[in-house]
């Protein structure tokens, strides 16, 4: 399993976002390394079709996708339990990753 977070430095969120993801693969109990992919530019937010900082992703598909016309650095919301935060939570990424099943094209 493939699994990255795509973030911009200065994004005041990616850090907990990342916190979250590394708590929520070990109670899942998987051994995953994580790929920290940093943009840098909006040419490279269009590259990877970045949604924003942070961003989750496993074999390359977005876990909240959505569709854009364009691309460029910026920070991401998401709507928790809690109102809309910086970074999802450990329980949101625990459905997420275990909603995904090797093979899937599209989560």
């Amino acid at each position: 399993m493939n699994v990255e977070l795509l973030y911009f430095n200065g994004c005041p969120s990616w850090e907990a976002g990342l916190k979250n993801l590394q708590e929520a693969l070990r109670a899942g109990q998987i051994n995953a390394e994580i790929q920290l992919i940093l943009i840098e530019s909006d040419d490279e937010a269009r590259t990877e079709k970045f949604l924003g900082s942070p961003s989750f992703r496993i074999n390359g598909q977005d876990l909240w996708p959505e569709e854009r016309e364009s691309y460029h650095l910026g920070c991401r919301v998401y709507a928790t339990e809690n109102g809309l935060r910086g970074a999802p939570t450990v329980s949101m990424l625990r459905s997420k990753i275990n909603g995904f099943k090797p093979g899937m094209e599209k989560l």
